[in-house]
């Protein structure tokens, strides 16, 4: 859809710059995965349901989450924006040529003709640009998430690409700031459970996984999270036939360094699931950075916990 196009219709974003990484994103796809479709989505689930909040949006709107800044747009129309996330440095310049800083986690205007520009975060991975009535553009299988690893949803944004806005929610923003607090940029301590596949591992391994912090390398992305550190040694040779994966899984390859998978993790695998993250840490795990160091602690409670569906 060209910009002419969309000035004509309505609220649009213009992607000036999508820095390293900007895809669409919402809470993903669900109940695919007895067909192959992961569910995909916001890697960061709670930062986008807050920017959605904060704009009275539909808490499943479709919003830009943007991997280390860079992104730089334009807006059509006179529009409501909010970052959460990784907090950036981020201004918003007028057509007159006025510049002004923006908030996080803040409800702000974004007039017509103005561009917003996001620096890189000091801390955390992920920032949300959320717009207020979400980004429209088609759903693929009920859902408006760009999954890297199958290539299902909207292209990623390159510059000139044109984003439209849906229409306003009849409902109105009751907060313009919410004081949450930062991601972590030290060791990020996450809670595990012991995985289905434990037992094909020496009986010293989960305590291996726990009593060190592992790094976070450069090989990460949305699919999963490399990882460096001790050695988990097996038990038993040979490969799984492939089963379900979860979000969250830590699934260890022959070299004995785990992955953690996030939100575009295959619905299946085969090597060995030593444990797996509990969901409310998934989304801290997200805003883990390269070179950054997480640690595991096995959760006591996990009597409790039901298994989530793949």
């Amino acid at each position: 859809m060209s910009e002419a196009t969309v000035s004509g219709l309505g609220r649009a974003l213009v992607v000036l710059a999508p820095g390293p990484l900007t895809t669409v994103q919402d809470l993903g796809r669900r109940r695919h995965s007895h067909l192959g479709v992961g569910r995909s989505g916001a890697a960061d689930r709670g930062a986008l349901r807050l920017a959605n909040r904060l704009l009275a949006n539909p808490e499943d709107a479709a919003c830009l989450e943007v991997t280390l800044g860079g992104l730089k747009v334009r807006a059509i129309g006179d529009l409501l924006v909010t970052l959460t996330g990784a907090p950036c440095p981020a201004a918003v310049t007028c057509p007159d040529g006025r510049a002004r800083g923006v908030g996080h986690a803040s409800v702000e205007r974004l007039p017509d003709g103005a561009t917003l520009r996001l620096g890189v975060p000091s801390r955390g991975l992920r920032t949300y640009l959320a717009v207020r009535g979400g980004i429209d553009v088609p759903e693929v299988l009920g859902s408006r998430a760009t999954d890297l690893l199958s290539g299902l949803g909207p292209e990623r944004p390159v510059p000139g690409s044109v984003l439209p806005v849906g229409p306003a929610p009849a409902g109105f923003p009751v907060a313009d700031l919410a004081p949450v607090p930062e991601p972590e940029s030290g060791v990020l301590t996450l809670d595990v459970l012991p995985g289905p596949r434990h037992d094909w591992f020496t009986p010293g391994a989960l305590e291996a996984l726990c009593s060190e912090p592992y790094e976070v390398t450069a090989h990460s992305d949305r699919v999963g999270m490399r990882l460096r550190g001790p050695r988990l040694e097996r038990a038993r040779d040979g490969e799984l036939p492939s089963e379900g994966m979860v979000l969250g899984a830590l699934q260890v390859p022959p070299s004995g360094q785990p992955t953690l998978f996030l939100a575009d993790h295959p619905v299946t695998g085969g090597y060995p699931v030593i444990a797996v993250l509990r969901d409310h840490h998934v989304d801290r795990a997200a805003q883990a950075r390269p070179g950054q160091r997480v640690r595991f602690r096995i959760d006591r409670d996990h009597r409790s916990h039901r298994p989530r569906r793949p």
